[in-house]
């Protein structure tokens, strides 16, 4: 957050012999599922098709949506989930969900759909080596909504979120609901009772509280935990997180039941400590195998604002109680919590908190890892997508230039995601052109007068500014967690 009025759009930073090369494809907004090129040439459009998000899949097909139902009645519902072909022609597709009358609307089968899915074959839905989503069988994943009525959470109307698999004929075949799992996620009686007040209500559809907010949903796959035997990783298992709750978990696909977690209390060990608090959590997902860093859990770690508790200087009444003005991506080992990878502002040459706001992004967003070792992050609300090495090289980087008609301020790209050339057939492959970075210092728009002073007075006595003038800065650089002492307890010292 925090750009200027004027600034480039399309790729500003690209070297070729760092990058995985290939197709990105992301939802533009008000326009469509784009598909581009290394130099952000625009190769495909397919028009009006909606992306909760967009996902490519061999073959040059596209997954999506045609339409979302009225705000005014539903939170965030797609009406369908849909695969299409290059030429646009529908090979599969479902809304058989809940069928929906709403007041002056056409009553229809909706899918409800929203955030994620994940079709069989592929475990995250990026590329994987040798794990191709199926395109013309094979089950789906689906995260879906349902309202309900739960007095042990609320005496409100709940959205409850609801994640479906459905088989190649649209039949549901298996269902989980998060509602039914509220007491092991294990909140705390402040929580409870701000959940119980509101559970982060919306006034659409007469009200209804949007009380966890999944935005990511993922089966594990094949992962070096299971094959040494934790049960906690079958490749089965399903991995989600909650934005507004603070915490991510994998679910037992065979008993429904929460079986690892993460948060929403990031105090209760030295590990937990040493993470911090992971706040709006973004498309958390296991990093499949044959990727780097494969059997690690992957997150982009909103910032902003989430989180039930008691109140605060940050909430008044006990809603998104924690807050950060700054996003990082982490990756982390699932068994023994230690951060293995970020990517935080720091990493980004930027200094907390004088100009992290520079990497933020309150909502959307995500992290997928490549099969070179680098890490495509999509800063959602800035409309940014960039690849960072391991070293956390920036070493390409786009800006969408698709603003909402009616927010113009607003570029943000949901999710993006990025595909070897050969998924895409009907192409051939683009010539790559590296882009150097602008001397931003002498970049000027046309009529404006190019730096340096045309007068200078040298003064009399005056110091040379020091090479690095931390003391004239109100407050102190903030690096990060803190790390404990190896030899600490599990107890908080005060």
């Amino acid at each position: 957050m925090g750009s200027p009025s004027i600034f480039p759009t399309g790729v500003t930073i690209y070297k070729p012999e760092k990058w995985f090369n290939g197709y990105t494809l992301f939802p533009a907004c008000d326009t469509g599922a784009l598909l581009i090129d290394m130099n952000g040439g625009e190769v495909k459009l397919w028009s009006k098709l909606k992306g909760f998000p967009n996902k490519l899949l061999p073959g040059g097909q596209v997954f999506g949506s045609r339409g979302e139902r009225n705000d005014k009645y539903g939170y965030q519902d797609m009406n369908d989930l849909i695969q299409v072909d290059w030429d646009g022609n529908i090979v599969w597709e479902f809304n058989k969900h809940e069928f929906i009358e709403d007041p002056g609307e056409t009553p229809q089968w909706m899918a409800r759909q929203h955030h994620d899915y994940q079709r069989q074959g592929n475990p995250v839905g990026y590329y994987v080596p040798g794990m191709e989503c199926q395109t013309s069988s094979g089950n789906t994943l689906i995260l879906t909504h349902e309202n309900c009525y739960n007095q042990r959470i609320s005496e409100k109307r709940l959205c409850d979120d609801v994640f479906l698999e459905v088989d190649w004929e649209g039949n549901i075949v298996w269902q989980w609901h998060a509602n039914e799992h509220f007491k092991e996620i294990g909140f705390d009686e402040a929580q409870k009772n701000i959940l119980s007040r509101d559970p982060n209500m919306h006034e659409c559809g007469g009200g209804m509280g949007d009380w966890l907010h999944i935005n990511c949903m993922s089966v594990l796959g094949p992962n070096k935990w299971y094959d040494k035997g934790d049960e906690r990783f079958h490749p089965d298992n399903i991995i989600f997180d909650s934005r507004e709750a603070n915490f991510l978990a994998i679910i037992s696909k065979e008993t429904g039941k929460i079986v690892w977690q993460l948060g929403p209390d990031f105090t209760k060990t030295k590990e937990l400590r040493r993470i911090g608090n992971i706040i709006g959590p973004h498309l958390s997902h296991m990093v499949p195998q044959g990727l780097p860093g494969a059997g690690n859990i992957l997150i982009y770690d909103n910032g902003g604002w989430a989180g039930y508790g008691n109140p605060n200087t940050n909430s008044r009444i006990g809603l998104k109680v924690t807050h950060r003005d700054y996003s990082r991506v982490l990756e982390i080992n699932p068994v023994t919590l230690q951060i293995v990878w970020q990517y935080t502002p720091k990493e980004a040459g930027l200094m907390v908190p004088f100009n992290s706001n520079h990497l933020y992004s309150p909502l959307i967003s995500g992290a997928q890892r490549l099969p070179n070792g680098n890490t495509f992050i999509t800063v959602g609300m800035d409309g940014r997508l960039i690849e960072v090495t391991r070293d956390c090289e920036l070493v390409w980087e786009y800006i969408s230039p698709y603003f909402y008609n009616a927010y113009p301020s607003l570029n943000e790209v949901y999710r993006a995601y990025r595909y070897p050339y050969d998924y895409v057939p009907q192409l051939e492959k683009p010539e790559e052109v590296a882009i150097e970075p602008i001397d931003i210092t002498n970049f000027r728009v046309p009529g404006a007068k190019p730096k340096g002073a045309q007068n200078v007075t040298e003064v009399p006595g005056a110091w040379d500014y020091p090479m690095v003038a931390t003391d004239s800065f109100c407050v102190q650089a903030d690096d990060g967690p803190v790390e404990d002492d190896e030899d600490d307890d599990d107890t908080l010292k005060f």
